[in-house]
């Protein structure tokens, strides 16, 4: 089986299985988090359809992720997870997906769902199947090690790695997004940092912004 290795362990989180869970645990507890571990509901309503969480190293906003990671908890387990990250490397296609294999972390291994992979591709012409894209990309793994933390290997997920993120490909995506997974127990994650370098009062003003456009559901108002 394919299996796609971690290159992040160790640097943008704890590279072995008790201390990452142990950095885990701290990010949920700390101030800028949620302040409480997270107990998954088996009972959940799964409402929850898409959270956005930052993806730098765990001691700079791991403690801001817990805090999707925690409200996806209490909503209950999805089944499959596709988490849409930003191409920081420049290798691979423009927008690319992995379709089989697994992702290795300290926490285990991930196995990647190819039923959904597959669909994908069918429905989004702009996506490709292209390993390459991900093989030292960081803004989805990160993302892993919090939901093993919370499912332990019980979920299936799709990368999607996005070079060209212009909104027409964001919605030529997000349409066959909409259709693969009406009917299944699945959660979309965006990996984005929404902000670097600015000073606090610009970067609250720009994400609050940000996700007004989102409640609205105005994605020409959110690319504005």
């Amino acid at each position: 089986m394919k299996v796609r290795r971690p290159t992040q362990a160790g640097a943008f989180y704890a590279g072995d299985a008790k201390a990452l869970r142990k950095q885990i645990e701290t990010c949920f507890l700390h101030d800028f988090g949620p302040k409480k571990r997270p107990e998954v509901n088996k009972n959940g309503a799964r409402e929850v359809i898409g959270l956005v969480c930052p993806h730098a190293g765990y001691m700079f906003s791991g403690a801001v992720a817990a805090n999707a990671y925690y409200e996806l908890a209490q909503d209950g387990k999805p089944d499959i997870i596709v988490i849409l990250g930003p191409n920081h490397t420049g290798y691979g296609s423009a927008i690319a997906l992995m379709n089989d294999g697994v992702w290795r972390t300290p926490l285990g291994d991930v196995e990647i769902d190819v039923e959904t992979a597959n669909l994908i591709v069918q429905k989004a012409f702009i996506v490709d199947v292209d390993d390459a894209a991900h093989l030292f990309e960081h803004s989805i793994e990160v993302q892993l090690p919090f939901l093993q933390y919370l499912y332990g290997s019980e979920f299936r997920f799709v990368p999607v790695c996005f070079q060209m993120q212009d909104l027409s490909s964001a919605v030529e995506v997000g349409k066959a997004l909409t259709e693969v997974l009406a009917s299944k127990n699945a959660v979309v994650i965006a990996s984005s940092d929404m902000t670097h370098y600015e000073p606090q009062r610009n970067a609250v003003a720009k994400d609050l912004a940000a996700l007004k456009a989102v409640e609205a559901m105005d994605e020409k108002r959110f690319y504005s």
